[in-house]
């Protein structure tokens, strides 16, 4: 075990500051979120209990992602952090079904390589940096991900009602 300059234990150092995690699901990546600076997009119930993080600095993008709950379908809200700022950039829907669909005046359709199409250039700004979500079943598998990580929020708030909220790392 190594030891601080006053002869201490560092393991103690290492738990409170959130260096040292335990490689557990959701949790890692919001005991990996804590232990750096910057920018990260919160869940929170809406009585502003933390259920989990991931990093989400300025000019990156996080994509909520889930399957449609009538057609069973791939949908995607995808978000950038526009210097503290949350943003809706582009929207992925698998077809017009179930109510989906372009709304006039409200970015381009474009046709996805895969099937489904993406409108592009919403740019429509989330007022407070907070979005409100009811969280589906396994079955609608509501997922954040960015960066490399991703973050289950069914697993964790199945039909639960959260927030989602960009926290901006400033002083």
């Amino acid at each position: 075990m190594r030891r601080d300059k006053n002869g201490r234990p560092s393991l103690a150092a290492l738990f409170a500051s959130g260096l040292f995690c335990v490689t557990l699901s959701y949790a890692t990546l919001a005991c990996a979120a804590a232990a750096r600076a910057g920018d990260v997009l919160a869940v929170e119930t809406r009585e502003g209990q933390m259920l989990g993080q991931l990093p989400f600095d300025a000019g990156h993008a996080i994509c909520l992602r889930w399957s449609h709950s009538v057609t069973g379908g791939a949908v995607a809200d995808c978000f950038e952090n526009r210097s503290g700022t949350m943003v809706l950039t582009r929207s992925y829907l698998h077809d017009f079904a179930a109510g989906l669909g372009e709304v006039a005046g409200r970015g381009q359709l474009q046709p996805s390589a895969g099937g489904g199409y993406w409108i592009t250039g919403i740019d429509e700004v989330i007022p407070g940096n907070a979005l409100a979500l009811r969280v589906g079943p396994m079955a609608v598998n509501h997922t954040l991900s960015g960066g490399g990580q991703s973050l289950s929020l069914s697993q964790i708030a199945a039909d639960t009602p959260v927030v989602l909220r960009l926290k901006p790392d400033r002083p």
